[in-house]
């Protein structure tokens, strides 16, 4: 920057005794147009690198942790190993047994044995179904950008991904129909989704306890699923979501993830939640029987 800020001084310097008042004007006002363009761009590749430096580090931490995990997972299973081996061993020393006890006891631990792989099996698929998620989790955050966290909050609990966007942003007080901002919202959340197709989720409308009554609607029930439907149709019918993995769900007041005592836990309360279902199906072809 000391430099483009040198060599506009030199330029001023050398066209001021060369041209007239008029044309120099005109030639340092381009060059201070030049110069701000510059610094403009350099300001923005600034930032763009600082966002790509933190989604790094928030990737390699990630990969970290499973790499620990996996690395503990493996000497579990070689310490089973050396264990049933090691008994092994010892039975076929003991000429107190049956050559049937043996082999009984030998079955045993080698169905111990299976058991362990499987629970590792069982382990190494929810560190990997862990791993998408949180794949997913930076995915939204980077696709919605720098919007108000006290407006939409995406997290990971118990190996479910759920993104709360705030009724403020959604909706009018008292209303169930999308605000026209809010489509560019739910628009990057749905280009995120539409890159998953198997996904299922849930988008889920939620109130505070301040009763309702306004026809044709006659409590929070009904406002709660207005809401919730009405997100569904922006997702399928704008946005071109399969409506065959969504489910449109009303909480009513039922669900406060704060308290309704005051007006902030109350506008916390009034949300919408899309909810990931997680992917039970293939959770349990995992705990049928191997043929």
């Amino acid at each position: 920057m000391f430099k483009i800020t040198g060599l506009f001084l030199m330029i001023t310097l050398i066209f001021s005794g060369c041209v007239s008042n008029k044309k120099f004007n005109k030639m340092k006002t381009e060059a201070q147009q030049n110069y701000d363009a510059l610094s403009g761009k350099n300001q923005k590749l600034e930032t763009d690198l600082k966002g790509c430096n933190d989604k790094t580090a928030e990737l390699t931490q990630a990969n970290t942790s499973l790499q620990d995990e996996n690395s503990n997972l493996k000497k579990h299973v070689d310490q089973l190993k050396e264990n049933n081996t090691t008994m092994l061993k010892q039975l076929e020393g003991l000429s107190v047994l049956t050559s049937t006890q043996a082999a009984s006891i030998k079955q045993s631990l080698e169905n111990i044995g299976a058991k362990d792989i499987y629970i590792a099996d069982l382990q190494k698929e929810m560190a990997r179904k862990d791993s998408l998620n949180m794949a997913l989790v930076l995915n939204l955050k980077g696709a919605i950008g720098d919007l108000n966290d006290k407006d939409i909050n995406i997290k990971v609990d118990k190996g479910v991904v759920f993104i709360d966007i705030s009724d403020k942003l959604l909706f009018t007080s008292g209303k169930y129909d999308i605000r026209q901002q809010a489509q560019t919202v739910l628009g990057k959340v749905a280009t995120v989704l539409k890159a998953q197709p198997n996904i299922d989720f849930m988008v889920e409308g939620h109130t505070d306890n301040v009763k309702y009554n306004k026809p044709p609607l006659v409590d929070n029930w009904d406002l709660s699923v207005k809401r919730a439907t009405a997100v569904v149709r922006v997702l399928q019918k704008k946005y071109g979501l399969d409506p065959t993995h969504i489910t449109a769900a009303g909480r009513s007041e039922y669900a406060p993830i704060a308290s309704n005592d005051n007006a902030e836990g109350r506008a916390t309360n009034r949300r919408t939640r899309i909810v990931i279902l997680p992917e039970l199906d293939q959770f349990f072809k995992l705990l049928e029987p191997k043929q």
